[in-house]
């Protein structure tokens, strides 16, 4: 008969755990508890809290901003995922000090710093100075699109919320005609009557926020000059085409240096449009960097490469004003570029203008292919006469 260890999973076990034996050295959570630790200037959330003469103990900051880094870096941005981590995750346990703190502890954690982390970030940005990490000659820019917590179903210019306004005052009535009636009538069941019901005071409240928000907000006018839309739910944001499709969002911009990738700054802006965010990102760097220590004149003679969609009158202007020397391609680069003449998106659409460098020679079949790709056959008569 064949023989097994015998296991007992009421037996007890003692384990002894160093928590600071958990962050090893070079490791990024070794670097986030090193740097809230000891390098940043953590005082700024002390207005946060009232607690000194009343109330519970808090949660110090210096655990959640850790939790809260080190779960960014690792994917982890909703606050129950966060608290699960401190609970089953050897690494968060070890940052938060074998503390647990609750997913609405997180959530008002970080709704509340907004103030305080462009303070941080120049700690941090302080600490890359002083070991060596800037280089300070090539800077790079871009962004991506970031969706918001709003429904692109409650955007629209302001006549058109009031349309959907209209709208649903409207159904509101027609529901409340269907319940008088309802009620009139002896046979109807009670359960249709409450569902009617919940969904009458549902889009009662709908009307009502989109009239409070109408009163309360103006129409958002563009660079052009012309309306755009508005979201009831975040004004900020903005419809704007992505990789997955038109999103309600934002688009976070960030410009990095060289040397180790280090952002020096980083914003995020309600315009999914790229040509007017170079003139802001460069005057956010310049404030961050002068609170480092570093001079007006920062850029001056520096390399910034960034895209084509940064190609616009205006940004070229602030290049010239911070005498940056800048490399931004312009939107039709690509189909003068030789690189991409067998590309059929960038070769030249009918009905544009053709010049004579257009047209190559060949000299082995002694005639000309025109842009498209196709030979030129002379259509003279002079083939027939031969």
């Amino acid at each position: 008969m064949a023989k097994f260890k015998r296991y007992d999973y009421s037996q007890k076990v003692l384990i002894p755990v160093c928590l600071e034996q958990q962050l090893v050295p070079d490791s990024l959570e070794f670097a986030i508890h090193t740097l809230v630790e000891t390098r940043m200037d953590m005082s700024v959330f002390d207005s946060n809290y009232q607690n000194d003469e009343t109330g519970r103990s808090a949660y110090n900051p210096k655990i959640l901003l850790k939790v809260v880094l080190f779960s960014y870096s690792r994917g982890l941005f909703t606050s129950r995922k966060i608290e699960r981590a401190c609970c089953e995750n050897v690494t968060f346990m070890a940052l938060s000090g074998n503390q647990r703190p609750d997913h609405s502890t997180i959530a008002a954690f970080v709704s509340s710093m907004k103030d305080q982390i462009l303070a941080l970030f120049c700690d941090i940005l302080l600490v890359c100075e002083q070991e060596n990490l800037l280089g300070g000659s090539f800077f790079a820019l871009d962004g991506l699109k970031l969706p918001s917590n709003a429904s692109m179903q409650w955007s629209g210019k302001l006549s058109e919320l009031s349309k959907k306004k209209q709208k649903l005052e409207n159904k509101v009535k027609q529901l409340l005609e269907q319940q008088i009636t309802a009620d009139q009538d002896d046979n109807m069941e009670l359960a249709d009557g409450s569902k009617r019901a919940r969904q009458i005071d549902k889009l009662k409240k709908q009307a009502e926020r989109i009239d409070k928000w109408l009163k309360e907000n103006d129409a958002k006018i563009g660079a052009q000059g012309k309306e755009l839309q508005s979201n009831v739910t975040d004004n900020d944001s903005a419809k704007m085409k992505s990789s997955h499709g038109t999103i309600q969002g934002y688009n976070g911009q960030a410009l990095v240096d060289k040397k180790r990738q280090v952002v020096i700054h980083a914003e995020a802006f309600g315009s999914g449009q790229d040509n007017t965010h170079l003139s802001p990102m460069i005057d956010g760097a310049k404030d961050n960097l002068k609170k480092i220590g570093q001079s007006e004149d920062y850029f001056e003679d520096k390399i910034l490469t960034a895209d084509s969609n940064y190609h616009s009158q205006s940004n070229l202007k602030k290049c010239r004003q911070e005498k940056l020397d800048a490399y931004i391609p312009d939107l039709k680069f690509r189909t003068r570029d030789p690189r991409f003449a067998t590309r059929p998106q960038y070769r030249p659409k009918k009905g544009d203008k053709f010049i004579l460098k257009d047209f190559k020679y060949d000299q082995r079949k002694d005639c000309y292919i025109c842009p498209h790709g196709k030979i030129l056959r002379r259509s003279d008569g002079e083939k027939g006469r031969q």
